[in-house]
């Protein structure tokens, strides 16, 4: 069994001018990092033209199509019928890009196949990470 899902997506950017810019994206789930997504960005649609990952909460994604959510780096919240909206804050600025909600929701549906949402725990080996923990403290 896979033990990671990733789906493209379309993101369109939100900018100052009146046209939105179509970018590609990423959304990313492992396994072995059950808590979290990621959603990743080509390097050709960042500002440094490197490519850029940003790591937060499945929680977070999922409760973002329902309602606003996020007060920190990551935000999101619905916006209209079937889009929403991800805000990515870093000093260097604030990134806003529109998702198709639906895109959203098989993404997080095709996680919840791989880990249900409430046993993302049995996923972790606590012992493990301690050790490898330990190991590099020396």
């Amino acid at each position: 069994m896979s033990t990671v899902i990733e789906q493209p997506v379309e993101a369109r950017l939100v900018a100052a001018a009146p046209r939105m810019a179509s970018i590609p994206a990423t959304l990313r789930y492992d396994r072995r990092d059950p808590f979290a997504v990621r959603m990743t960005f080509p390097a050709a649609a960042t500002l440094e033209g490197v490519e850029v990952c940003w790591t937060f909460a499945r929680e977070l994604l999922a409760a973002g199509l329902e309602g606003p959510e996020g007060h920190g780096d990551v935000r999101v919240r619905p916006y209209g019928y079937d889009r929403t909206v991800l805000e990515f804050h870093a000093p260097e600025g604030t990134a806003v890009v529109h998702v198709r909600s639906g895109e959203i929701r098989r993404f997080l549906r095709a996680a919840d196949a791989l880990v249900p949402v409430g046993l993302e725990h049995l996923q972790l080996d606590l012992d493990q990470d301690l050790a490898e923990l330990m190991r590099d403290a020396y």
